[in-house]
This record gives C-alpha cells, structure tokens and sequence, in this order.
C-alpha cells in the first residue's frame, strides 16, 4: 500500500464565475464543500444541457450514500486531522464572468496550480480571504496569472461580480437546508455568509 496523501482535492466547475481557481480549505470548509458537492453541469458532458447548470451531489456521489452526508464530511475530517492532510477546492469553471461573458479557465493554469500543490509551493504561500464563501485564495502561485486568483480582479463590472457571488453563495444555503438536522455547528458555521 502506497502513503497516504498529504493533499486532498475537491474539483468543481462553476459556471457562475465567482469562485477562485484555488483555495486552501479549512476542515470545517472541507466539510461543508464535500457535503454541498457542487459543480455545474456542462453541454457535452450531459444529454439535453445546452448551457451550465448549477447541480449538487452530496460528498460528489449522493446516488450511492448509505449515511447522512454529514458522516461522511465528519470520516473526511478525522482522516485530515489524523495525517495532517491539506484540503482543497480547485475550479475550472468560468473567469471573468458567468457563462456566456467570462472564459473558461484555461488547463495550464490548472495543471500549474495542482503542480504548486504537489510540491508544496502552496503550503506556505500568502493568502487573501474572499468575502461571502470566505475562501482563502493564494495571493502569487506560480505560471499562473494573480489576476484570476481572485475572481472579482477578472470581473469588468463588480457589482456584477458581487451580485453574482451572493446568488450562488443563497444556493449553497438552500441545498444545505436538506443537511441542517444531523449536522454539526461546526459545518454550519462554513455556510457562505451573503452581504448586502
């Protein structure tokens, strides 16, 4: 049997475009995002979608889930705790805007990123938190352009981003609303805060 792995990533399409391509998460975060499984389902990869739809699966596997999800996130935690194991959320979703006004985010920059989580480069970096999903976005990480670290920087109009941030982070909260009974203060605590 092979090492345990020291990082642990959690992939997402967001077609929204408000999410940052890389955030280090805490384990209540890991948590929450393994339990919200969210991504979007794009055209080519689903029959009948012509355009992103925002979906949730909890754990990123709901059809097969014997347990409440919230048993899975609390096994995800102990093992992360257990061999000191860094969490994840890589998207490579939209930047720039949704779908439709944005781009998508080009695979270099995504193999870069999860090269810099390989070698360790991100384990240290300086980090930046994001308002609404308080993510923490590395400020640098190398052959990838800072601009789209923060995903507001690549908007043209911010308000627009702003708007953009607080719909997708109000659906996070409704689907969590099916997980709330079970589920721990802690976890709950990881939900998007919406501004105003």
């Amino acid at each position: 049997m092979g090492p345990l792995p020291k990082n642990i990533i959690m992939l997402t399409c967001d077609a929204f475009g408000v999410l940052p391509p890389i955030a280090k998460l805490t384990p209540e975060q890991a948590m929450y995002h393994f339990m919200s499984g969210y991504t979007a389902k794009v055209a080519g990869t689903e029959m009948g979608v012509t355009e992103p739809q925002a979906t949730f699966s909890a754990c990123f596997g709901a059809p097969f889930l014997v347990w409440h999800p919230s048993k899975y996130a609390e096994l995800l935690a102990e093992k992360v705790e257990k061999h000191g194991a860094h969490c994840w959320l890589i998207n490579t979703g939209w930047s720039g805007g949704a779908y439709g006004t944005g781009k998508r985010l080009p695979l270099k920059y995504t193999r870069a990123i999860i090269d810099a989580i390989h070698n360790g480069e991100l384990e240290n970096a300086k980090y930046e938190t994001l308002p609404v999903f308080n993510l923490e976005v590395p400020t640098v990480c190398s052959r990838v352009p800072t601009d789209i670290l923060n995903p507001r920087n690549t908007w043209d109009d911010k308000s627009a981003h702003d708007r953009q941030v607080n719909e997708l982070a109000q659906l996070f909260i409704d689907n969590f609303k099916t997980f709330e009974d079970g589920t721990s203060q802690a976890i709950l605590n990881a939900a998007p805060q919406l501004t105003k």
